[in-house]
């Protein structure tokens, strides 16, 4: 008998005593799952994209300060920037946490320090904030608030404030325009 034939009697014996053989799930088209959507594909992921780019900052008085590279990593679940200033340096690895439903920054830069800070799009702007040690007050805080606003021209105003008194008062720690490099 020839190995085809073998096969063909193989199998309709197989048939005659078992019935039908169900198809495994992986194989059946009808049983097949749709493919996942990528991890980080919901609208809410993107919602800190308009700060994608490569920037030059400046002051509100148009004197540069420095400049700022702003890229999409890990399938567009992260934003990294990268921030130079002089011989200042300083990165930041921004994600949206979907369990909590807020975006998270961390910051660390050149002269060892640290931000962490959270929030979300608020009116058009996104609003992060957190907590750090006061170094001029043993055991004080400062309560650092970031916002990030697209501006009608193309450019993103970056406002940093801080607080010592639960907000009572706000002081600019910086006030930026990025401007996309040509």
């Amino acid at each position: 008998m020839q190995l085809r034939q073998i096969g063909i009697a193989v199998a309709t014996t197989l048939l005659a005593a078992y019935g039908d053989i169900p198809v495994l799930a992986e194989n059946n088209p009808a049983t097949t799952a749709a493919p996942k959507p990528p991890a980080c594909a919901a609208p809410e992921n993107r919602q800190f994209d308009f700060w994608i780019g490569d920037w030059e900052v400046r002051d509100p008085a148009g004197k540069v300060v420095g400049e700022n590279h702003i890229s999409s990593l890990h399938e567009g679940c992260v934003l990294f920037e990268n921030y130079r200033a002089g011989k200042f340096s300083g990165s930041s690895v921004n994600i949206y946490d979907a369990e909590r439903g807020k975006w998270h920054q961390t910051w660390v830069d050149s002269s060892g320090g640290l931000l962490v800070i959270e929030g979300g799009l608020v009116g058009g702007k996104m609003i992060l904030a957190g907590e750090t040690v006061d170094a001029e007050k043993p055991g004080g805080k400062i309560d650092n608030r970031i916002g990030w606003e697209p501006l009608p021209d193309g450019r993103v105003r970056q406002l940093w404030e801080t607080t010592k008194d639960k907000g009572t008062t706000w002081t600019t720690a910086f006030d930026g325009y990025y401007a996309k490099k040509k």
